[in-house]
């Protein structure tokens, strides 16, 4: 490996556990803390491609906002203004998966250049990644912010080209998100799906250069 080499990942459900939030405080929520979560996750989601389809303008924490008030709506969870409240806090301090820190010091230490491409807002990824420690793995923290709209939108893939001044195909680009590996390896990226959940596979015509598990193959591939 060079000085030379890039990886860029993206922050929720690659590297932070979206679920984390609602795990945190599933006494309060009761046994449908799961289904919440999920919901709250699909319809973040959704919001975040339908603002970037027409055009719309929003920020991250506006949608991550809505999507949990429909999700207790969709859900039937009676939750209260306190425990909405630190839902909210709980998921700007998202959990980073047990992999994430051995696996981007490894790379570090092996003269790779990190940073993480995300549609979180800027405060907001600054925050999520100095609550796990992380701060100091990372050349930049790029967000969508800087490009107006959301991904898949290849102008916010740009972003790591123009951060880094290296070609799309210099840049591993990491993701959990199928959609949006589809989206970077379209742009061009070395993109590497990481399938914590064994999900299959979809958008054959705009396929992952690798499919790895956990971040830990990542060491093993990058030679």
């Amino acid at each position: 490996m060079t000085a030379e080499t890039i990886y860029v990942f993206d922050a929720y459900g690659t590297l932070l556990d979206v679920h984390s939030a609602a795990g945190r405080l599933s006494g309060r929520i009761g046994p449908a803390a799961d289904r919440l979560s999920e919901i709250w996750r699909t319809k973040q989601l959704e919001y975040t491609w339908v603002y970037s389809a027409i055009g719309q303008r929003a920020t991250f924490w506006e949608l991550t906002e809505r999507s949990l008030d429909f999700a207790i709506a969709a859900s039937g969870v009676s939750i209260d203004d306190e425990t909405r409240a630190q839902l909210l806090d709980a998921y700007r301090e998202l959990d980073a998966y047990p992999d994430v820190a051995p696996v981007l010091k490894a790379l570090k230490e092996r003269g790779a250049r990190l940073a993480i491409l995300s549609n979180g807002d800027p405060d907001l990824l600054e925050r999520v990644v100095d609550s796990s420690g992380l701060t100091s793995l990372f050349d930049r923290l790029l967000s969508v912010a800087d490009a107006g709209t959301f991904k898949p939108h290849s102008i916010v893939y740009r972003l790591a080209v123009e951060a880094f001044d290296a070609p799309p195909q210099a840049i591993t680009f990491c993701s959990s998100n199928r959609w949006d590996i589809a989206g970077g390896a379209k742009f061009g990226f070395r993109s590497v799906w990481v399938n914590r959940l064994g999900r299959p596979d979809e958008y054959p015509e705009m396929p992952p250069e690798r499919i790895v598990s956990g971040l830990e193959e990542l060491l093993t591939v990058a030679g």
